[in-house]
């Protein structure tokens, strides 16, 4: 697995090996620690009643804290551990990420993709929040890649990561602190051709599991079917993987849209049909929460959120909250959903979800 280092190689590799020694979980879909800076606060990309795109920035109840306008529509993000950066990344084709100030919203950083890449709206920090890993396209030879940055260097590009494949998406850290977690989406597209997808027969999707020093592969696990677009990925606190996907076949066929990894191989889940029609064949987002045994994934497109037991794969709760996306755990054992309608809902496990705030803008589809 190649490592193309613009800096020193060795000065990286060492700092990565003595930041292992720290693990924990940071990501765009995990629940931040509570170190008092800035407790249970949240974000979101959005898009504003007069066109315009921003980052916002609130508290538990709804109330926004502080609003940051970006140039172009951002998609996910990530938070620095130890630190008050806070990232997004543009959406696919993303040219650029940011990086602004927690606290105030204050812009600190706009990096640029590498010549002849593009993002794909994702990144991760390593557990000491020195290094940046984002997923990204070479779009001219449809290769996938992750991007590493050194965020003490004003997050300069200090080296590449092969996923000899088509189509990142989501990426993220298993709690060994050590192992990239990477949704092989399979689908080629170009940025000029607006997303059209042209790969749908030969699609190649997988779950892949990649060390974080070192760019080495070190799993790859496939759907079923070749045409599950393996997207979103997330990790519960005790080391379990999830992936959830994007059926690129007919609608009518409603396959599984998540899966859990076991014992070397993606255990697919199936819900009853009213449920698996209502996720009407795309998942936007899957998150597991730390502090149970409960996962949440959302469909836009259906309009459909739902509670999941990871173990057994239970159906817990099911709502319907219109363009439904964006989701983050609440300390306690709940989740936090939000719409590309502005709202804000609470859901939990055998209880029905609750409006917490409504906002005159529309959320894009992940919270940080």
């Amino acid at each position: 697995m190649g490592i193309d280092m613009a800096i020193n190689r060795r000065t990286f590799l060492k700092a990565g090996a003595l930041a292992g020694l720290t693990t924990g979980l940071h990501g765009c879909s995990l629940l931040p620690r509570k170190t008092g800076i800035h407790p249970e606060r949240y974000a979101g990309a959005v898009g504003l009643p007069d066109g315009s795109f921003g980052v916002s920035a609130f508290n538990r109840q709804g109330g926004v804290q502080w609003q940051a306008p970006v140039e172009t529509r951002c998609h996910s993000g990530c938070h620095r551990p130890g630190q008050t950066d806070i990232l997004f990344f543009e959406r696919r084709p993303g040219w650029s990420f940011y990086v602004f100030d927690a606290n105030n919203g204050q812009r600190r950083h706009r990096v640029m993709a590498g010549d002849g890449e593009h993002f794909v709206g994702h990144g991760v920090f390593s557990p000491d929040g020195r290094w940046l890993y984002a997923t990204a396209s070479r779009f001219e030879a449809g290769e996938g890649i992750v991007a590493v940055y050194d965020a003490e260097q004003n997050y300069e590009r200090v080296g590449t990561f092969e996923l000899n494949g088509i189509g990142p998406h989501e990426i993220t850290l298993h709690p060994d602190g050590n192992t990239l977690i990477v949704g092989l989406g399979g689908i080629l597209t170009h940025p000029d051709y607006d997303r059209i997808k042209l790969n749908l027969d030969s699609m190649e999707p997988a779950l892949i599991l990649m060390d974080r020093r070192s760019g080495r592969l070190m799993g790859r696990f496939t759907p079923a079917h070749h045409q599950q677009s393996s997207r979103h990925v997330t990790a519960s606190a005790g080391g379990s993987v999830y992936v959830a996907y994007q059926y690129q076949g007919p609608l009518y066929e409603q396959p599984p849209l998540l899966a859990r990894l076991r014992d070397g191989q993606l255990q697919e889940y199936r819900f009853g049909a009213d449920t698996q029609k209502a996720l009407a064949n795309y998942i936007a987002s899957v998150v597991a929460h730390p502090e149970n045994d409960l996962v949440a994934a959302a469909s836009p497109v259906g309009g459909t959120a739902i509670i999941f037991q990871g173990r057994t794969g239970q159906l817990m709760a099911q709502a319907s909250i219109a363009d439904c996306a964006g989701i983050q755990p609440l300390a306690g054992g709940d989740f936090l959903v939000s719409s590309g309608q502005g709202q804000l809902v609470r859901m939990a496990a055998n209880q029905p979800a609750r409006q917490i705030a409504r906002l005159p803008l529309q959320w894009d589809h992940h919270l940080v």
